[in-house]
């Protein structure tokens, strides 16, 4: 992002939100530094979230916590008094993260210390992880008789493999900064103070694109988890078809072909 672009505060509840230039940058603020996913702070969250989707003028978002934790689990005081008939009939964890899981816009996490259950599972609902030299991922929901809940046992297989996935929610023992690098989990790992700066650098560069652009590439890759692989190449082809139609295909080939930076309208 340029250097001259103005920054602009705001508190949400527990999350507080910089706005600059095209990228977002979401703090969980919670008043307990292990910032434990309550209904309050997750739907706040995705109110947030809601505000970003409706805006054309931001591209794309950063996720970050506490230097402590990006989110240690669920609250797990608000869980306590929970039956399997409340639980069900209140839709708990879909009534509040279907919300980010339908977003369209990237969402990059930015994760320092813990990551763990519910903390994991937001960290993988993310397009893109950043994560610090002291970041711990883990699914530790079977040490409190449960299951993870949020996508922990759909997602991890697919991000990391099935033998470590298993290690993982079976054992709920965490794993380091490095060992998701290189199973995939995280796709950079860096210095703790850079973790923020780092993501909000990725996210700018994806936010200088066109936006019909930036969403068509998104839903395109989450196809291929949802899909066959002929299937995924169908939905690909297509969405490389409609892009013939933008305005913004125009200028990127005459940029390119100028040698120049192109100026992408979003049209």
């Amino acid at each position: 992002m340029e250097a001259s672009m103005s920054t602009t505060v705001e508190t949400r509840g527990p999350v507080v939100v910089e706005w600059t230039g095209r990228v977002a940058l979401l703090r969980l603020a919670s008043p307990n530094p292990l910032n434990p996913l309550s209904d309050e702070l997750v739907g706040a969250l995705g109110e947030v979230v809601g505000e970003i989707e409706a805006d054309p003028g931001i591209h794309a978002t950063v996720l970050t916590g506490s230097e402590k934790a990006f989110a240690a689990g669920a609250d797990v005081t608000e869980m306590a008094p929970l039956d399997y008939a409340g639980a069900f009939a209140g839709d708990v964890v879909g009534r509040t993260w279907d919300v980010l899981r339908r977003r369209r816009k990237p969402l990059v996490a930015a994760v320092r210390g813990y990551a763990l259950g519910g903390g994991c599972e937001l960290a993988m609902l993310c397009d893109v992880v950043v994560a610090g030299e002291d970041a711990t991922f883990g699914q530790p929901e079977i040490v409190l008789g449960i299951v993870p809940g949020a996508g922990g046992t759909q997602r991890l297989p697919r991000a990391v493999g099935k033998s470590l996935a298993m290690q993982m929610c079976l054992t709920g023992d965490a794993i380091t900064a490095d060992q998701a690098l290189a199973a995939g989990l995280v796709s950079a790992v860096v210095a703790p103070a850079e973790v923020v700066p780092t993501a909000t650098a990725l996210a700018g560069r994806i936010a200088r694109h066109s936006l019909p652009v930036i969403l068509a590439v998104k839903e395109s890759v989450d196809r291929s988890f949802e899909s066959s692989l002929s299937e995924g190449l169908l939905f690909e082809r297509r969405a490389f078809h409609s892009g013939f139609a933008l305005a913004d295909q125009k200028e990127g080939i005459a940029a390119f072909r100028a040698r120049r930076r192109p100026d992408f309208t979003n049209r």
